[in-house]
């Protein structure tokens, strides 16, 4: 993900309606009903560790149950690896939040410290398959010993494990989000961007439009010189209508284009990674159909070298997954 990607995706979990409907919605526990969201706040969250690194990409807010307040630690994962030490990770960026909270004299020293819920949002390739819980990665000693070992978990929302069926019937920008990560159609595409300008379409919710015109731009790789038109939602969806098939010929045309520039043998290659990737999804559909909603980005954002070995590999694969294994 790059880095405009990345700071339009902060952009949009800094918005409160976003952080409700990812409670709401991806959070089935009963303290959630009794949360007052009436006193959301987004607080900072940037701390300096030992080490002299600051904690700036994640989003924290604290909201009130009953009389308490409850804090609520988003970290926004983009790395396409999966960290088997991120429970490790978290403990750290926790113990660093109380710190800062004791430090500035924001819990009265006579009080317990507020309860903090780790959030972490991932949206690489491969389902996240490491542990959620800090107890599974100690090794585990008999005895008394383990009344003294740190205990965490946090709450792990894969993008890519969920099924499309399964977020469209959904009212919530989540799993707008989540959909638009991760479908391949322009009529899909359009769809969500219809649901967002139905949802979002009060006088007060001119900020969260905002950002999310400015997140599309970023995730569906806009030409730069049409995402200058596209600042409102109602510009986004006209412009799909019209121009989501160009920008797969314009891609083609500016690699031709800077063959001429740079050798005509570069733009000759990108003009076969082009059709190589096109006749690796129509073996791959011929053979596994349906394909999984990552197969389509994986295979247009590979080199030819890697669509090569794909392409040989489907002969003997038994699944999709020996194939990019």
């Amino acid at each position: 993900m790059h880095q405009g990607h990345d700071h339009s995706y902060k952009l949009l979990f800094s918005e409160p309606e976003v952080v409700i409907d990812l409670l709401q919605g991806f959070v089935h526990e009963d303290w959630v009903k009794k949360l007052d969201f009436s006193t959301l706040e987004k607080v900072s969250g940037s701390y300096i560790s030992d080490d002299l690194r600051a904690r700036e990409d994640d989003i924290i807010w604290k909201v009130k149950y009953g009389e308490s307040w409850i804090y609520v630690y988003l970290l926004l994962e983009f790395q396409s690896t999966i960290d088997k030490f991120m429970a490790v990770r978290l403990m750290s960026y926790i113990g660093l939040l109380y710190q800062d909270l004791i430090k500035t004299h924001r819990i009265p020293t006579e009080q317990r410290l507020p309860p903090v819920f780790p959030v972490v949002l991932y949206n690489g390739e491969q389902r996240w398959n490491a542990a959620t819980k800090l107890q599974d990665l100690i090794v585990h000693v008999p005895g008394g010993l383990s009344e003294y070992l740190p205990s965490l978990k946090y709450l792990l929302l894969d993008e890519g494990a969920y099924k499309l069926e399964e977020l469209s019937p959904l009212k919530n920008l989540v799993a707008a989000i989540f959909r638009l990560e991760n479908v391949t159609s322009q009529e899909d595409i359009i769809d969500v961007v219809t649901n967002l300008i139905e949802w979002l379409n009060s006088p007060n919710q001119t900020s969260l439009r905002r950002s999310f015109s400015i997140w599309i731009n970023q995730v569906l790789q806009v030409p730069q010189d049409t995402t200058t038109h596209t600042n409102s939602l109602l510009e986004i969806k006209a412009m799909l209508k019209q121009s989501v098939p160009l920008w797969i010929e314009q891609g083609v045309a500016k690699g031709l284009e800077e063959g001429l520039e740079k050798g005509i043998e570069k733009g000759i290659e990108k003009g076969k990674s082009i059709g190589e990737a096109n006749t690796l999804l129509k073996l791959l559909t011929l053979k596994f159909n349906p394909l999984p909603d990552w197969v389509a980005k994986k295979v247009y954002a590979a080199k030819k070298h890697q669509l090569d070995t794909w392409i040989e590999r489907i002969l003997s694969a038994s699944s999709i997954e020996e194939v990019f294994k």
